[in-house]
C-alpha cells in the first residue's frame, strides 16, 4: 500500500514538473538578455535584466491592456455567476419534466465546440453592435459560460437542505429574497469555482478576443502582447516573455486568494450533479 502511493506521488510530481516546466522556463527566459536567449535557451541567466519588463510594461501598455481584460473579466464573472447561480437554483428546486429538459439542453450546449459556432457569432454580435467593445466581449462571455456554471450550481443546491427554504417561508421571506439573503451566501464554494475557472478562461482566451476587438485601444493583455510579434519573424522574444509573465500574475494572484474554495466547490457540485 505504501509503494502504491509513493507511485501515485511519483507520477504527480513528475506530472506538475512537465506541466510547470514551460513556465519556469519563460520567467528564466524574460530575465535573459537577447543574446544569452538565443546562445542556450535552457541555461541559467548569466544576469537578471529586469529591464526587459520595463520595456514589455510600455510597448503592451500595461496598464491600459489590463483594465481592458478587468472590463472584459468583470462584466463576464458578473454575468455568468448572477445567471447561473439564479437559473440553477430555480431549475434545482423545481421538479418536473420541463425542468429536466432545460437543464438538459444547458448541459448539451458544453458539447458544442466554438469553432463550429464562431462565424455566426461573429455576424451576430455585429447586428447586435456588440462587436468591437470590451463590454460586448463581456456579455459575449457570459452567453458562453452559462451553461457550465449551471451544471455547477444545479448540482451544489442540491446539497443545501430544503427545509432552509420552507423556513424561510413560514417567516415571510418572499423568493428573490430566499436567494439573495439565504441560499446565494451558502453557495460561496462553488460561486469561487465559478468564479476562477471563468476568469483563467477569459483572461487566457486569445480567439474570441481577436474576432471581437477591432480597435487596438480596447485590446486585452494577449492582444497586447500579440502586437509584438513582428511580420517578418523580428521578434522581441525578452519583451514577449515579459509580458506575458506580466498577464499571469493578476490572475495568479486572484486564484491563491481562492485556491481554498475550488476542490470544494467542484467535488460538491458536479459529484452532486
Amino acid at each position: 500500500m505504501k509503494l502504491r502511493s509513493n507511485f501515485i506521488r511519483l507520477l504527480l510530481l513528475l506530472g506538475a514538473l512537465f506541466t510547470l516546466f514551460p513556465i519556469l522556463m519563460g520567467v528564466l527566459n524574460s530575465l535573459k538578455t537577447e543574446g544569452d536567449m538565443m546562445n542556450n535557451i535552457l541555461s541559467i541567466p548569466s544576469k537578471l535584466e529586469f529591464g526587459n519588463y520595463a520595456d514589455a510594461y510600455k510597448k503592451i501598455r500595461f496598464m491600459h491592456a489590463l483594465g481592458n481584460t478587468v472590463t472584459v473579466a468583470a462584466v463576464g464573472l458578473f454575468g455568468i455567476i448572477v445567471c447561473a447561480s439564479l437559473a440553477g437554483y430555480k431549475l434545482s428546486r423545481t421538479p418536473g419534466k420541463l425542468s429536466a429538459f432545460l437543464f438538459g439542453l444547458f448541459v448539451m450546449s458544453m458539447l458544442i465546440p466554438f469553432h463550429s459556432i464562431m462565424i455566426s457569432l461573429t455576424i451576430i454580435a455585429d447586428r447586435l453592435h456588440v462587436q468591437g467593445s470590451t463590454v460586448g466581449l463581456g456579455l459575449i462571455y457570459v452567453g458562453l459560460g452559462v451553461p457550465m456554471a449551471i451544471f455547477l450550481y444545479h448540482g451544489f443546491v442540491k446539497t443545501i437542505p430544503r427545509e432552509l427554504d420552507e423556513a424561510a417561508m413560514i417567516d415571510g421571506c418572499s423568493e428573490v429574497r430566499l436567494y439573495a439573503s439565504v441560499i446565494f451566501p451558502l453557495l460561496l464554494p462553488i460561486t469561487a469555482t465559478v468564479a476562477i475557472l471563468n476568469l483563467l478562461w477569459m483572461w487566457n482566451d486569445f480567439l474570441l478576443p481577436l474576432l471581437m476587438i477591432t480597435r487596438m485601444d480596447q485590446y486585452t493583455l494577449l492582444l497586447s502582447t500579440n502586437m509584438l510579434f513582428g511580420q517578418y519573424g523580428n521578434n522581441d522574444w525578452s519583451a514577449i516573455l515579459a509580458s506575458l509573465v506580466l498577464a499571469m500574475l493578476p490572475v495568479i494572484i486572484f486564484y491563491l486568494v481562492l485556491q481554498k474554495y475550488i476542490l470544494n466547490g467542484i467535488a460538491e457540485g458536479a459529484v452532486k450533479g
